[in-house]
């Protein structure tokens, strides 16, 4: 079954943005302009320094929240022991919607909402990194997005709600229990199976957003399953 609701607007997004880069449409001296909305917390460039943010020289290819002498937020480090890597691809997406990419971080920056401008401070960022790392879109094979290959005793789980609600703290700081809807699409009333084909999904790295990928990469089948029924039940 395809997931029709699969986080669509975030991934239309990031695959907008990602593809502008992968087009190398950037201009680095217009994201000299769009970097100066930066300027408050990061340095960059000859002599940069860490300041309320860390400095953003090589920042291509370097694990998050691994920079020495800066002192991170636990979510960026944590981010960064699970993998997260900052690429043309995560980046454009952090800056996009920084709390929505990795909630509790200490970054308070709104975030760049035009792809034009994500797109231009990639370039310019670039030209302080001696391993900038281009964005290549891969075709996902048709049979990918019918979801992960999952044992039929994963999908029979019953999850039991009250404990999902203990777990879903992390998935509120970004999803309203509410219903609503506020850039990030709502999970409240989602079918069971659904939400567990989803989590799966990002657990086995079948659809593209890292965040995601990260947080089912900890969870457990009982844990998604107790997520899934908890969300379901809401109204």
């Amino acid at each position: 079954m395809i997931l029709r609701h699969l986080f669509t607007a975030t991934l239309i997004g990031v695959i907008t943005s990602f593809g502008a880069v992968a087009d190398g449409i950037g201009d680095p001296k217009k994201g000299a302009k769009v970097f100066k909305k930066c300027k408050a917390c990061h340095q960059v460039g000859e002599g940069a320094k860490h300041r309320v943010g860390p400095q953003l020289n090589g920042l291509f290819g370097r694990t998050a929240g691994t920079l020495e002498g800066f002192k991170y937020s636990k979510a960026m480090t944590t981010a960064g022991e699970d993998g997260l890597v900052w690429t043309d691809e995560t980046i454009a997406e952090f800056v996009e919607n920084p709390k929505a990419f990795i909630p509790k971080s200490k970054m308070s920056f709104k975030g760049l909402k035009k792809e034009k401008d994500r797109v231009n401070l990639l370039a310019y960022l670039q030209t302080f990194s001696d391993n900038p790392q281009a964005v290549i879109l891969e075709e996902v094979d048709a049979d990918t997005t019918d979801g992960p290959a999952l044992d039929a005793a994963v999908l029979a789980l019953v999850g039991d709600a009250e404990y999902g609600e203990y777990l879903s703290g992390d998935c509120k700081t970004c999803h309203q229990t509410s219903g609503g809807d506020d850039g990030i699409p709502s999970i409240v009333g989602w079918p069971t199976e659904d939400f567990v084909i989803a989590m799966h999904s990002y657990k086995q790295k079948r659809r593209p957003h890292p965040v995601m990928q990260m947080m089912a990469g900890r969870l457990s089948d009982e844990e998604i399953a107790s997520l899934a029924a908890y969300f379901n039940a809401l109204q």
